[in-house]
């Protein structure tokens, strides 16, 4: 995610002082200029505490990055996994649920290390529309199939910025909004494989999420790809 610069030395003309009355010896060698100075390799960033994130650090984050995509490239459209990795920030990973249509099994692998974040189901609009919309959400998930805490986040004031073709009608150019739902918040998961299921529903008419992760929880490669 991080470009880095190399810091290039400009060397000045070299000038050989001789004496009027010698021949210049060609069998001198030049001094060899100084090696380039590296700067100091950059620290990655650390882990957001996502357990003492606010309810519009955890909304605005995660709405931002679902809307970020275009919709070919959507996570929460995506019916493989095959788009996990889209735009996903150094210090947090975001899983997404989906916009209906029955059971959606997702293969992902995340960085170990970072704590996961996603909605069990999640809306933005009006801040009115949200006190019908968390009377009505309920859900569940479970890691390895132990249940996990779902939170009841109400109505957030939350500033959206969409990509051009996002599959959710968010503005390029932003929109304040509202957001709720109930949302999981996971610490860094264990290297290796998991399995997470999520399902929610809430609405009038309802919509329903249900989506079956196969997490690999490994090191990033060696070109920062995991």
């Amino acid at each position: 995610m991080t470009s880095r610069r190399r810091t290039a030395l400009s060397l000045g003309a070299l000038l050989l002082a001789t004496a009027c009355t010698s021949a210049p010896d060609h069998n001198t060698a030049a001094p060899a200029p100084p090696a380039p100075a590296e700067e100091p390799a950059e620290s990655p960033s650390p882990p957001l505490p996502v357990r003492s994130l606010t309810s519009a650090e955890v909304q605005d984050g995660w709405w931002n990055w679902a809307a970020g995509s275009t919709a070919d490239r959507s996570p929460v459209l995506d019916r493989s996994g095959r788009w996990c990795a889209q735009r996903q920030h150094e210090n947090i990973w975001y899983l997404a649920g989906t916009t209906g249509g029955g059971v959606v099994e997702r293969t992902c692998t995340v960085p170990v290390g970072l704590p996961v974040l996603f909605p069990l189901v999640t809306r933005f609009g009006e801040a009115a529309d949200c006190e019908t919309f968390m009377d009505t959400a309920k859900g569940s998930a479970t890691l390895d199939g132990a249940p996990l805490v779902a939170e009841p986040l109400g109505a957030t004031r939350i500033k959206l910025f969409g990509a051009a073709d996002n599959p959710f009608g968010a503005e390029p150019s932003g929109k304040n909004t509202w957001s709720c739902g109930l949302w999981v918040r996971m610490d860094p998961l264990t290297p290796g494989s998991h399995e997470l299921t999520i399902r929610g529903e809430a609405g009038d008419p309802e919509i329903t999420v249900a989506v079956d992760y196969h997490l690999r929880v490994a090191a990033p490669g060696p070109t920062g790809a995991v």
